[in-house]
C-alpha cells in the first residue's frame, strides 16, 4: 500500500471504537454481539445488561450531559426516536457523529440490530442475534395457534392520559395469541395518537389489561377505579397484569426475548381461564 495512503487510513479505525448509547436497547445489542467493550457511556435508564450500569451515565431520554459526552471522546453516539432529535442535532453541531434510529415495529427492531452490528464491524454476530430472536418469535407464534381462543387485551403504556401500546407492543400481543382492543392506534408513532378516554377502552371491554408504565410501577387501584371500569371484564375477573417497562418498552433484544415471553404467559393464562400469581395482594399480577 502507498505510504501516504496508509497514513491517511491510519488516522481513524475501520469501525467506531468508542460508543455512547443514549438509550438502553443499543447498549444491550452491543453487549449481546460481543461489542460491550466499545461502550463508553450509557443512558441513566440502562438496566440491561447489569454490567453496563458501571459505565458513565451521560443521558436520560430527553436530556444529555453534552460536556460529559465530549469528555468521553466518542467516535459514534447512538440514539432513538424523533424525541432525541434535538440531542442529536446538538452533538452534530459539536462535531460528534450521531446515528438516530426510529424503529417502531418488530421488523424494524430486528433491522436495527443488524444495522448496529454493521456499524461496529460485527455484522455476522448481529445476524445471529436477529435469527435467535426471530426463532423465539416463531416459537410463540406457533404456540399461539394451540390456544383455545384469542382473548381481548388492552396494553397500556401510560395511565394519565391513558395511552395504548406502541406498535411493537401491539404486534407482540397479537403474535402470542391476543386481540389488541386498541390495535388500530399502533399506526401512530407518537404517543398523542394513542391516547384513549378511559370510557372508550371500557366500552371495548378487554378481558385482560397489561400495564407497562414507562419507568414507573403500575398501580392496581389506578386501573380498577377508572370511570366506567367497574364492569370491565378484566377488572371483574381480576386479570390485571404488569410487565416492567425495561422488558417491553425498549425496542431491542429485551422486548423480543424476556418481554414477549412474559406476554405469552399472560395471554395463554387468560385464554385458558387461568390467573397468574400476584407478588402481593395490592400488586398487579405478573408473569
Amino acid at each position: 500500500m502507498n505510504a501516504h495512503l496508509a497514513r491517511l487510513l491510519a488516522s481513524a479505525p475501520r469501525h467506531p471504537q468508542r460508543i455512547v448509547c443514549m438509550t438502553e436497547e443499543t447498549t444491550e445489542t452491543l453487549y449481546r454481539i460481543g461489542a460491550g467493550d466499545l461502550v463508553v457511556g450509557v443512558s441513566g435508564f440502562t438496566v440491561r445488561p447489569p454490567e453496563a450500569r458501571k459505565k458513565p451515565r451521560v443521558s436520560s431520554f430527553l436530556d444529555a450531559n453534552f460536556e460529559r459526552i465530549l469528555e468521553l471522546k466518542p467516535d459514534l453516539v447512538l440514539g432513538f426516536s424523533d424525541l432525541q432529535a434535538d440531542l442529536g442535532r446538538e452533538l452534530c453541531k459539536r462535531g460528534v457523529p450521531v446515528y438516530l434510529f426510529n424503529q417502531r415495529s418488530v421488523a424494524e427492531i430486528l433491522q436495527t440490530i443488524r444495522v448496529v452490528g454493521a456499524l461496529v464491524g460485527r455484522a455476522e454476530a448481529a445476524e445471529r442475534l436477529a435469527d435467535e430472536l426471530t426463532a423465539n418469535l416463531e416459537r410463540h407464534a406457533h404456540a399461539a395457534e394451540s390456544l383455545p381462543r384469542r382473548p381481548r387485551i388492552f396494553f397500556e403504556e401510560w395511565h394519565e392520559p391513558l395511552i395504548s401500546g406502541i406498535r411493537w407492543c401491539s404486534e407482540l400481543v397479537e403474535l402470542v395469541g391476543g386481540e389488541d382492543v386498541c390495535g388500530e392506534s399502533r399506526a401512530h408513532p407518537e404517543a398523542k395518537g394513542r391516547i384513549f378516554p378511559p370510557e372508550e377502552v371500557a366500552r371495548r371491554n378487554p378481558e385482560a389489561v397489561i400495564a407497562s408504565w414507562c419507568g414507573r410501577k403500575a398501580k392496581r387501584d389506578k386501573i380498577a377505579s377508572r370511570p366506567g371500569w367497574k364492569d370491565v371484564r378484566a377488572v371483574v375477573d381480576d386479570q390485571l397484569y404488569e410487565v416492567k417497562s425495561s422488558f417491553i418498552l425498549q425496542p431491542g433484544p429485551a422486548a423480543l426475548s424476556d418481554g414477549v415471553d412474559q406476554l405469552a404467559r399472560i395471554v395463554a393464562a387468560v385464554a385458558q381461564g387461568q390467573k397468574l400469581p400476584t407478588p402481593r395482594p395490592e400488586d398487579l399480577r405478573s408473569a
